[in-house]
């Protein structure tokens, strides 16, 4: 039986599938993100009887960092499951969990209206978040990164990607618009109960793309483990603790950027928070480009050098950050915004899917992505609300001094994981581009 491919209709797949996973992505994503909007913005008066402002905001984003908690349970589960039954069922089930308690958000009762309850429930659908949206990102990447040739899997594993931008951009619009179109508990409520066409639609688009090829390869022959997360668990925790490691300049400045910030504002009677949101927006707009030529940048010069522009950059940009946030000037405050999305949670962001996907053997590959990356969670939840706490120990400075230290221990971890798009791959890269 010949074993040749016909080229156009393998591009033909890995276009699919890439998209296919960023459309999902971005809907997940929506989901995930406007929680964390609606913490910075509402929770803290709808669900929690706080007399001072700060200490409402500190108990909304404490709910919040309870979804960066179960992340690492709906990574363990969706990896183990994705090494087993595959990539594709794992896709379906998150999408369908996360788009279930996004919805039920939307209608839950206030505080005004159940007392203590309300909070409870809250928190218990922010749980199931968490599950959901642990258990999302594992499976999108390698089913993308997977069906790509290897020499271009930087740029259709940064495809994915694209999908949390869009859905940051998505779940801020729709708060801007909710904002615009409706009055009281509605403007929150609105966003959330939207998601269940959002749900419907990625449903549809997840069910017409094929298993990943390395996962039919591994049933073929006969190499899918048992146990896979305990597997990796026990042969390649040093290569988890990394990727943790790595992914917190990314997911730890992000949510300080977008989430603390939007807060901080507020607190600080600095400018509306609907600045906040339009550079946010901006960012996620250029993140949509950005991410593209980021991932194609790792396969011309490897993950590592792309990578490292963004944790550096990361450093030196935590304090430049906040100066250009406190003058007060809507255009200081969305350029600031931007900047630090495009310039250090984009490229580092990227590479992750292919540099982190590179590290493991297929049959171990969902677990250990998922288990590394949704590990960093355990850290990236309680940010937001440790940068309040900062900001009303010791004032802007040493939220600021957050994201460098994240810059810096992002840094020092790249230092020691091995480069995975080697000079050969390279090289290839250039040619395959000349002959098409």
């Amino acid at each position: 039986m010949s074993t040749t491919t016909n080229p156009k209709k393998s591009k033909s797949q890995s276009v699919k599938a890439s998209v296919a996973s960023m459309i999902g992505s971005a809907v997940e994503s929506y989901d995930f993100f406007i929680y964390g909007t609606a913490s910075a913005a509402y929770f803290g008066s709808v669900f929690f009887a706080a007399q001072e402002p700060i200490f409402g905001v500190l108990a909304s984003f404490a709910t919040l960092a309870v979804g960066f908690f179960m992340r690492p349970l709906g990574g363990y589960l969706a990896g183990h499951f994705g090494d087993r039954l595959g990539r594709k069922v794992v896709l379906f089930w998150s999408l369908i969990i996360m788009g279930a308690a996004t919805v039920l958000v939307g209608v839950l009762p206030t505080y005004e209206q159940a007392g203590v309850l309300a909070p409870i429930l809250l928190i218990l659908l922010r749980m199931v978040q968490g599950i959901g949206f642990g258990a999302e990102w594992g499976g999108a990447v390698l089913m993308s990164v997977e069906h790509a040739p290897k020499a271009r899997r930087g740029f259709f594993g940064a495809v994915p990607q694209i999908g949390i931008p869009a859905g940051l951009l998505l779940a801020n619009g729709a708060f801007l618009l909710s904002a615009q179109l409706f009055e009281g508990d509605m403007v929150w409520r609105a966003p959330f109960l939207a998601s269940l066409i959002m749900v419907v639609v990625g449903i549809f688009i997840r069910l017409s793309i094929k298993e990943s090829p390395d996962f039919e390869k591994m049933k073929q022959d006969k190499t899918i483990m048992k146990q896979p997360a305990l597997e990796v668990i026990r042969r390649d925790w040093r290569i988890i603790l990394k990727i943790m490691g790595l992914r917190l300049a990314e997911t730890g400045g992000y949510y300080i950027t977008t989430s603390f910030v939007l807060s901080y504002v507020g607190l600080a009677a600095i400018t509306d928070k609907s600045n906040v949101l339009i550079g946010t927006m901006v960012g996620s707009a250029l993140g949509l480009v950005s991410h593209l030529i980021y991932g194609a940048l790792s396969d011309r010069i490897g993950r590592k050098p792309v990578f490292l522009m963004g944790s550096i950059f990361t450093i030196a940009f935590g304090i430049p950050m906040f100066l250009l946030i406190n003058t007060g000037s809507v255009i200081m405050i969305v350029v600031a915004v931007a900047i630090s999305l495009l310039f250090s949670h984009d490229p580092i962001f990227a590479v992750e899917s292919s540099w982190f996907s590179e590290q493991f053997p297929a049959n171990m590959r969902s677990s250990g992505i998922s288990l590394g990356y949704n590990g960093a969670s355990l850290v990236a939840g309680v940010l937001p609300f440790l940068a309040v706490a900062a900001f009303g120990w010791i004032s802007w400075i040493g939220p600021a001094l957050m994201v460098v230290a994240l810059g810096v221990i992002s840094t020092a971890v790249a230092m020691f994981v091995k480069e995975t798009a080697p000079v050969k791959t390279r090289e290839l890269t250039v040619k395959e581009e000349v002959a098409v």
